[in-house]
């Protein structure tokens, strides 16, 4: 992974994810779509306010909701590279697999010496290829069980 990853998975912890789960529900509301979000901390009282864009405002709120759900969270830019292992784990498919998925064309990428390196942006793309076929191939299957009468 590119050393521009800005923060590193972590489980939160009960509380955190309690906290958490409290945050976003008093930031969400708040968020324009459009407007910065203004901020000043307790603890810090005699700094000025912290004015957060209206986009990474958005942002916050969704990493709230991920951890307040008990999930870890990774950001990661989109101009980063993956590894083979970390775009396996981000298709969740095996390394094998992504490697096959490589060589036959699926998914881009370049050779750093030996090693292939994937673009984030060109493995979320096919992603989120795979998910619309996937739900494209499921309304299918609804289509015919109402066909059919089940």
């Amino acid at each position: 992974m590119s050393p521009t990853a800005v923060l590193t998975p972590e489980i939160p912890s009960e509380a955190e994810a309690v906290l958490a789960k409290q945050t976003k529900e008093i930031l969400a509301p708040r968020i324009g779509k459009n407007a910065s979000l203004d901020l000043r901390a307790m603890n810090f009282a005699s700094e000025p306010t912290v004015k957060i864009p209206a986009s990474a405002a958005r942002l916050l709120v969704q990493i709230l909701d991920e951890m307040s759900r008990g999930n870890a969270v990774k950001i990661v830019p989109v101009h980063a590279e993956l590894t083979t292992q970390e775009a396996a784990d981000l298709l969740n498919v095996s390394r094998p697999t992504l490697i096959q998925m490589l060589d036959q064309g699926h998914i881009p990428f370049r050779k750093v010496g030996t090693h292939r390196r994937i673009s984030f942006a060109k493995a979320m793309e096919y992603k989120r290829k795979l998910e619309s076929d996937r739900k494209a191939a499921l309304a299918e299957l609804v289509a015919y069980d109402q066909e059919i009468g089940l």
